[in-house]
């Protein structure tokens, strides 16, 4: 039965959706950089006595729009550049702003040495680039030499937005994102709130801040002549630029900066005139000094610059009556998803709102947080929901709850040296100072004998934590006891520390016992039912100075119970997900209807080709360009079949790799398509759970067994349990006993081979190996030559990349030669050895083939 009329309305609807949802889509999508900016230098004078001669190396973005607009400042952060600004510049410049990017004294090719956002020299720079905007006519003013400006900037960058909001009027509004309030609180933080004189050193983050600019050659690595005269002090043609000791030890610092970091380094204690020093470049040297509307955006994964620092900026400037709006994101310096666009996005809202006047400010409420939405079923990929309140709570939450905690007194120990460690994070591991975020190493393991642990009763309700815990322990002994404390979320899989976060503390043991109330570190986690609240007291931390002598104390509950702070106002938006969350699947369906009433097959993506289903992969006409138009892969096309072993070779730059990436679905191609099993990859296509992938090296957590790490790899799938077919995979991998070891005892060769069994679980029909062997001794080599062939015997196909041609000849049944992107040869390693003459009367080899096929000879 047919409805010709009814399905020519259905098919009018749809493309009506269609048009309306791609015209908004080609309107609001962003394109390709609209503005390109002009590099320029820009003289400053700044110093105690304005006297010093700096040149700050600048690029300007007009407005796309034209006229006159507002400006944006963007800062960099530690250790980067203008150069790390450009595409956010671009974009705001897009959106109709007139942004200056710089690079701060001391960095990229600015001349002058760094003095921590200082008011006498950091703080000058930016009221003189102010000075310059104002000249500019493309920039809008609010009176004579006062132009509409913000400024926004990550950690380093956020803190001269904080600080140039105090020193200059004229700035109109800021965005500050993962930084400082008390830089002298960062790096010697005290969880009894006794402030950072007694505060416990942040030995590893400071080492890093440090070191990042003490390179005397700039950090972006294009010291220009002029930027290393200045800093060496050799201005005569044909001086020759020989550092002395003190630049090589100092780098890019103010000596007075050098000076003050060699003392604490050394003794792990803060003097009174380090401590004023770093306060001087603070934004708690200036209470109630900035005044304007300004956007907190703070990073749940940071252990540098915690929420507690964004939380103290929120308090101060409140506390003027200047808007305030504050966010808890999911990246900082530790990692995290950094969830660039969103924060982009708030970003420009806060500037739309208050430098051009729009209704509304991003989201604008008072208080956002990130949190885990589940799991796409598609991509696999957490999916992050922004849940928001009508105001902002601090620290301490609006509602305050108690959870019992029980446990004896136990003894814990200093170790001499204070090492072996326990560790909490890693610092530096999440993007160094820029704090970018991404890809976040979360490793807590408290060492045997040197931890006191608390537990609570497994929950019968969840509890949702948002804002510090606090607990009063008794710490029994006599001196002075360099403790941490930490809150894990026990009942799962694994203990989980959450944003990998401690809280150091210094207090005095004595024999009758020290009471002390402990502030554990801020964050947002929801404690599930059947979990358990564990504090641990531990004597040593990775990250921190610790006493070197041995000592020994008993660590007890003063109070049997945990106050957990919440925001139960805390909820996800009232508006509901964006339009085309709801207008695309519309189309979907539509679209679907129309072509089930007019029967014809839908043209998607994901269609399988059922002449293909069995066949593990097809390449056809494959092409990817890179930005600059030349083909990193160009009309390549092969196809590979069940039971095979193929080795993809190539020099460096003929298109392996990024082959292998459009294989994953990790990139999109130019043309052409890839077909696993019939049906075309796309990013979270089903079939590509029939692929399995080892690349770029194998990482563990070390502390954890084999077993256990491929156990963990399993569940962050989503996949049940049964689909592992672990015991199968670990048996091709024939790891044998060593499966219940700690995967830091292993060798390299043992751990290139539970790599490979952590791609194999669920036994996918293709498996995709970059380098497999990279770092394995000759009889690991023939074992892992072994594990790949005993896999592709069993009806399986298996594709490595390889640059050890000898193993590939010994491993391989089939090879594929790419050479600048394109295909040279493909087919059985005999057809392609058989067809090759011989050399000195023997039979040719393997790499010999290889190097004539690309024309090059030994």
């Amino acid at each position: 039965m047919t409805f010709p009329g009814g399905r020519r309305a259905l098919a009018t609807v749809a493309t009506l959706l269609v048009l309306v949802v791609g015209g908004l889509t080609w309107a609001l999508w962003p394109g390709d950089e609209p503005v390109r900016g002009r590099d320029l230098t820009i003289p400053v004078l700044d110093g105690p006595a304005d006297d010093q001669r700096v040149t700050l190396d600048a690029t300007f973005f007009p407005p796309a729009s034209g006229g006159r607009a507002p400006a944006v400042l963007l800062a960099h952060g530690f250790g980067g550049s203008k150069e790390s600004m450009r595409a956010q510049a671009a974009r705001l410049a897009a959106r109709g702003y007139a942004v200056l990017t710089w690079s701060a004294r001391g960095f990229g090719r600015s001349t002058g040495q760094i003095a921590l956002n200082s008011p006498d020299y950091e703080v000058k720079d930016v009221r003189r680039l102010v000075d310059w905007l104002a000249a500019r006519p493309e920039v809008r003013l609010d009176g004579p030499g006062d132009p509409r400006v913000g400024i926004a900037g990550g950690s380093y960058g956020g803190a001269i937005a904080l600080m140039a909001a105090a020193y200059d009027r004229r700035i109109d509004a800021i965005v500050p994102q993962i930084t400082w309030y008390d830089l002298a609180d960062a790096l010697f933080p005290d969880a009894t709130g006794r402030g950072p004189a007694e505060g416990v050193f942040k030995k590893m983050w400071a080492g890093i801040f440090f070191s990042a600019g003490a390179d005397r050659l700039a950090p972006d690595g294009g010291a220009d002549a002029s930027a290393l005269a200045a800093l060496t002090g050799a201005g005569r043609a044909g001086t020759a630029a020989v550092p002395t000791a003190d630049q090589v030890r100092c780098g890019r610092f103010l000596p007075s900066i050098c000076d003050m970091y060699q003392t604490v380094a050394e003794t792990g204690r803060p003097t009174q005139a380090a401590v004023d020093m770093l306060r001087r470049s603070s934004p708690v040297s200036v209470p109630g000094r900035i005044r304007i509307p300004t956007l907190l955006i703070q990073g749940q994964h940071d252990s540098l610059f915690p929420l507690s620092q964004a939380d103290a900026n929120a308090r101060a400037i409140a506390a003027t009556g200047a808007p305030v709006e504050v966010a808890w994101y999911d990246g900082g310096h530790d990692g995290g998803d950094a969830e660039p666009d969103w924060v982009a996005d708030r970003t420009t809202g806060w500037f739309d709102h208050w430098l051009k006047g729009s209704a509304a400010s991003g989201d604008g409420v008072p208080f956002t947080v990130s949190r885990d939405g589940g799991r796409d079923p598609g991509t696999r990929r957490t999916v992050l929901v922004h849940a928001t309140s009508a105001a902002y709570p601090g620290l301490g939450g609006v509602r305050q709850s108690r959870v019992g905690l029980a446990g004896p007194e136990q003894p814990v120990a200093n170790p001499p040296g204070g090492s072996p460690a326990s560790v909490s994070s890693v610092p530096g591991f999440g993007g160094l100072l820029g704090g970018a975020g991404g890809g976040s190493v979360s490793v807590a393991l408290d060492m045997p004998g040197q931890f006191a642990a608390f537990e609570s009763a497994p929950l019968t309700a969840p509890v949702q934590v948002t804002g510090s815990p606090t607990v009063r322990i008794r710490v029994y002994g006599t001196g002075e006891a360099t403790l941490f404390a930490k809150l894990y979320d026990t009942g799962g899989a694994l203990p989980v520390l959450p944003s990998s976060l401690v809280a150091p503390l210094r207090v005095t043991a004595t024999e009758s016992g020290t009471p002390v109330t402990v502030t554990l570190p801020a964050v947002d986690r929801r404690f599930d039912a059947g979990h358990r609240f564990r504090l641990v007291v531990s004597t040593t931390d990775m990250g921190f100075a610790t006493p070197a002598a041995p000592a020994v104390y008993r660590i007890g509950l003063d109070s049997p119970e945990l106050t957990v702070p919440s925001d139960p106002a805390l909820t996800t938006p009232a508006t509901g997900p964006a339009w085309w969350t709801w207008v695309l699947p519309l189309v979907a369906v539509v679209v679907a209807a129309v072509l089930l009433l007019t029967g014809r097959a839908p043209r998607t993506a994901g269609r399988t080709d059922d002449d293909l289903a069995d066949v593990p992969l097809v390449i056809r006409d494959l092409g990817k360009r890179y930005r600059n138009g030349e083909k990193a892969v160009d009309g390549l096309s092969f196809r590979v079949e069940r039971g095979q072993v193929l080795g993809l070779l190539g020099p460096n730059g003929a298109g392996k790799t990024t082959t292998m990436r459009m294989l994953m679905g990790l990139i999109h191609p130019d043309e052409g398509e890839i077909r696993i099993f019939g049906t075309r990859v796309v990013p979270g296509a089903p079939v590509l759970s029939r692929l399995g992938s080892f690349v770029e090296g194998p990482g563990f957590l070390p502390h954890l067994t084999g077993r256990a790490n491929l156990d963990l790899y399993w569940r962050a799938t989503g996949r049940p349990p049964e689909d592992a077919r672990m015991e199968e995979a670990l048996e091709i991998a024939g790891l044998g006993a060593a499966l219940d070891r700690a995967v830091r005892t292993y060798s390299q060769g043992m751990r290139q081979r539970l790599a490979i069994a952590q791609a194999m679980l669920g036994l996918p029909d293709l498996l995709v190996l970059d380098e497999p062997t990279n770092g394995l001794d000759p009889p690991q080599i023939a074992e892992m030559r072994r594990v790949l062939k005993a896999y592709a015997e069993r009806g399986r196909t298996v594709i490595v990349s390889s640059h050890l041609l000898g193993e590939v000849e010994q491993t391989c049944s089939h090879v594929v030669v790419m050479h600048r992107g394109r295909l040279v040869s493909a087919g059985p390693v005999g057809d392609l050895l058989g067809a090759a003459t011989h050399v000195n009367g023997s039979g040719p080899r393997l790499e010999d083939v290889f190097l004539d096929l690309i024309g090059e000879s030994r």
